[in-house]
């Protein structure tokens, strides 16, 4: 597997193995033995799958106090992945990481806790699938404006396909700090 390190050096790009032929190609997704040896600790405990069209940005999403870590995939398709350090105190504050993921490239993202995590998706549609350390918490879920100017990503779209929900959220610096994971805390 190749591991590629990102700006935010806990944010990790991973090349699984591919092993192709005339009937098409395997790979391995998760192994804990092989994850953890390059510093992904499970356990996970909940996989989730979505499906989205073109023009649909997820995100910025997190949970706090119940923080996630993830590892995801595009199966199909292509988005624009965003990974925003949210832990207060964390030399990286506020940096953010963008990957492209695809179902042709099936490159992975892990994202550990702490972090807030997007997407926009650049194909027709894209089928989406991560892996989380933490169940889903709806008392716990948080989020920060997508386009949020401090924040400065370069988002592929100026008007995408929103929730009410994300539609909603506030910049990052108007959220208090008692609301925001902190860095050297679990």
């Amino acid at each position: 597997m190749k591991v590629e390190e990102t700006k935010l050096p806990e944010v990790l790009v991973l090349q699984p193995q591919l092993f192709n032929d005339e009937r098409g190609f395997f790979l391995e997704t998760w192994n804990s033995r092989r994850y953890e040896s390059i510093g992904i600790p499970g356990p996970f405990v909940q996989d989730n799958v979505s499906f989205s069209k073109k023009g649909v940005l997820r995100g910025l999403h997190f949970q706090y106090p119940q923080s996630q870590a993830k590892l995801i995939q595009v199966l199909s398709g292509e988005v624009l992945d965003v990974a925003v350090d949210i832990r207060v105190g964390s030399p990286t504050f506020g940096k953010g990481v963008t990957a492209v993921l695809s179902g042709a490239n099936h490159s992975q993202l892990y994202l550990p806790s702490g972090f807030a995590h997007g997407y926009c998706v650049t194909s027709d549609t894209a089928l989406f699938a991560y892996k989380c350390t933490d169940f889903y918490n709806p008392s716990t879920e948080c989020g920060i404006i997508w386009n949020d100017p401090d924040l400065n990503i370069d988002w592929p779209i100026r008007q995408p396909l929103l929730s009410t929900k994300d539609a909603g959220y506030s910049r990052l610096k108007d959220l208090p700090p008692n609301k925001l994971p902190h860095y050297g805390r679990p």
